[in-house]
């Protein structure tokens, strides 16, 4: 498979996963489109890495950032589970009353 096919699937999830985030009011959609952006990201990584047989920075990097996007998974779902608990609700718009 060539470097640019993988690279236009790349930035399509990329883009699918920034559409999510613009568009939908629950945090939790926000939180899967912010997922969807890291694998976007992961998965260039790696297909540079691929491409250069003798570096594998690109995959070791790939492993950083899986292990960042866990953490802030689950950290982010830890919030929203306590915004939920008070509000009732995971709108984001409704929930811009914390700033008060």
């Amino acid at each position: 498979m060539p470097l640019n096919t993988i690279l236009l699937l790349g930035a399509a999830l990329f883009c699918i996963g920034l559409a999510v985030v613009v568009t939908r009011k629950n945090a939790i959609a926000v939180l899967i489109g912010i997922e969807l952006m890291l694998n976007a990201a992961n998965l260039n990584l790696v297909a540079f890495s691929r491409f250069d047989a003798v570096e594998l920075q690109g995959q070791i990097f790939a492993l950083f950032v899986i292990t960042v996007a866990a953490a802030e998974a689950a950290v982010a779902l830890a919030i929203v589970i306590k915004v939920y608990q008070h509000f009732q609700m995971a709108n984001l718009d409704k929930i811009n009353e914390l700033k008060g």
